[in-house]
């Protein structure tokens, strides 16, 4: 059972609102629920009567969850037909045959709600009252967590790599990586139990995780480099990390004119980490680890848990959408070349 699993979808409206806004999953589900919906404005839409229909539940229970879950169905594709959208629709209506629908009254009717296959969907991840909404939650997960790992290449440790931005903010690490490293050898007197030492008190300043527990959670084999499964804006947040910290140690020392102690160098980073300039820098790596690894990996950061938002559909289209399928293929095929161009610089 995954993560996602573990977490119903009745309770999260993070997890509900992530998969509603994959666009790639949701075209995946739409195929498998095969739902004839009314055509209106090129797309289709369900009236009450056809959702309550599908979900074996009657149209006041309906009600009830758009009454206590409004703002979230209607930002996901509810809305309130009246004027010329109504008119438009009433045509449509008059030229159908749906027999759970009673033409006869929405003639009347002066506005009327629709759901388009988002607020569907949505509702169907709510409704505690009927069966056929459960087994549809179950699809559901199942659909997306298919969709991500085939979109991925059938795997999604390495679903960072698929961002345009990766390969910039891996070389650029990698040279500041060297200055930090070059400045704990110069300006700090310890053994080499500095360099991982330091290394963790980075990762823990900016994801509240040692390396060990960050390689545990994503399950990377000893030969796998932690920092190939980092995002661009987490390296980007070590490298700038790294920099900073090896001026300030190359400042003190040379101010004192000889190396640091340890306990010298623990009291310059405690001071480093704690300047205010990185609080949102910091907040805004935490939430984007948190959530993408979250929803692309099901790796679940139990020290990153407050920071969990709902991923936009901008964030499915960078890790899943045509251009990053075309960054991989790159990669594949530059891979031997960048693991030279590291080895020498």
């Amino acid at each position: 059972m995954t993560k996602a699993e573990k977490r119903s979808l009745v309770e999260s409206k993070v997890d509900r609102q992530n998969i509603l806004n994959n666009s790639f999953a949701l075209a995946e589900i739409e195929k498998a629920t095969g739902i004839n919906g009314i055509p209106f404005e090129n797309k289709f839409v369900l009236l009450k009567e056809q959702v309550a229909k599908f979900l074996e539940i009657d149209t006041r229970t309906i009600e009830n969850y758009l009454q206590d879950y409004k703002e979230e169905l209607y930002s996901n594709g509810y809305v309130v037909l009246r004027g010329k959208a109504l008119v438009s629709l009433k045509k449509q209506l008059s030229e159908m045959d749906a027999p759970e629908i009673d033409f006869g009254s929405i003639k009347k009717i002066s506005q009327l709600g629709i759901f388009d296959f988002r607020a569907f969907l949505n509702l169907a991840m709510l409704v505690t009252e009927s069966e056929r909404a459960k087994l549809l939650r179950q699809l559901i997960l199942d659909i997306v967590i298919d969709t991500i790992n085939f979109r991925a290449g059938g795997g999604t440790k390495y679903i960072n790599q698929r961002d345009e931005d990766f390969i910039h903010s891996s070389f650029q690490e990698g040279s500041y990586r060297k200055e930090f490293t070059n400045a704990l050898k110069d300006c700090v007197s310890a053994g080499n139990f500095k360099y991982p030492n330091y290394t963790n008190k980075i990762y823990v300043s900016i994801f509240k995780e040692k390396a060990a527990e960050y390689r545990k959670i994503l399950s990377l084999a000893t030969k796998e480099n932690l920092r190939d499964t980092l995002y661009s804006e987490i390296l980007d947040l070590i490298a700038s990390y790294e920099c900073g910290f090896a001026a300030k140690l190359r400042e003190e020392s040379n101010a004192k004119r000889r190396c640091l102690t340890p306990a010298e160098a623990d009291a310059l980073f405690s001071d480093f980490e704690s300047q205010p300039h990185w609080k949102p820098l910091i907040d805004n790596a935490r939430r984007k680890m948190a959530s993408r690894d979250l929803v692309f990996r099901d790796a679940l950061h139990l020290q990153l848990e407050e920071y969990i938002t709902p991923l936009g559909r901008e964030e499915f289209e960078r890790f899943l959408g045509e251009k990053s399928m075309e960054l991989a293929e790159r990669l594949k095929e530059t891979s031997d070349v960048m693991k030279r161009l590291k080895e020498r610089s």
